[in-house]
């Protein structure tokens, strides 16, 4: 039999001590990440940040989805069979000027509905992500706003002071869709002709987008 060796009370101390600082650390991290996603994705759930890289001109953060599995789009079936990752990279709202890109790692999912027409799937992440989208909800929807409220060419110049280079013609395509309206004529003789459907029209951009 062979004597373990125990050590002698201080380097047993010394030990213990390192192991602590360790798990002090450890947990330091964890807090620190939980409030980073808190603060980067507070209405997100299904989400987790890996971490966050700052320059002077961008914010790279760098993320992932926590779920086990996803939705198929085309059946709804479940499933949790990887097939792939890869790396997406949508822009996403401005942080104090500076542009912010997510590096974000999404997944592929085999079906596993043999009837469904697709054979895989790529995870999206509820107001966040959306297929082929190059950017995030929340930058959609602020250029939306921008654009229904100034237009083309100045709301392109104002989201790039906001720190988000956009053309005018992408800015007026992030309008949301307009709503039809319905109106009936009345005939001459006091009876309603056929109602006629129209698309009110859009805030005056006359001077903004020339």
């Amino acid at each position: 039999m062979t004597a373990t060796r125990l050590g002698t009370p201080s380097e047993v101390a010394r030990k213990s001590t390192a192991s602590a600082v360790v798990g002090v650390k450890v947990q330091a991290v964890e807090e620190v990440v939980l409030r980073l996603k808190e603060l980067l994705f507070p209405s997100i759930a299904d989400i987790a940040v890996l971490s966050v890289d700052v320059s002077i001109e961008i914010v790279r953060v760098d993320a992932q989805c926590n779920t086990v599995g996803a939705a198929c789009p085309g059946c709804g079936t479940w499933s949790a069979r990887v097939h792939s990752s890869y790396l997406r990279f949508p822009a996403d709202a401005p942080s104090a000027g500076r542009r912010v890109v997510l590096q974000l790692r999404v997944r592929r999912f085999r079906c596993r509905n043999s009837m469904c027409v697709r054979r895989t799937f790529v995870e999206q992440i509820s107001g966040l992500t959306r297929r082929y989208g190059q950017r995030t909800e929340r930058l959609r929807s602020a250029l939306a706003a921008v654009g229904l409220a100034l237009a083309g060419r100045a709301g392109a110049r104002l989201a790039s002071l906001l720190g988000v280079s956009v053309s005018r013609s992408t800015v007026l395509r992030r309008y949301p869709p307009r709503p039809r309206c319905t109106v009936r004529r009345p005939g001459r003789r006091g009876g309603a002709q056929p109602s006629t459907e129209f698309e009110p029209a859009l805030p005056s951009c006359r001077y903004s987008t020339r």
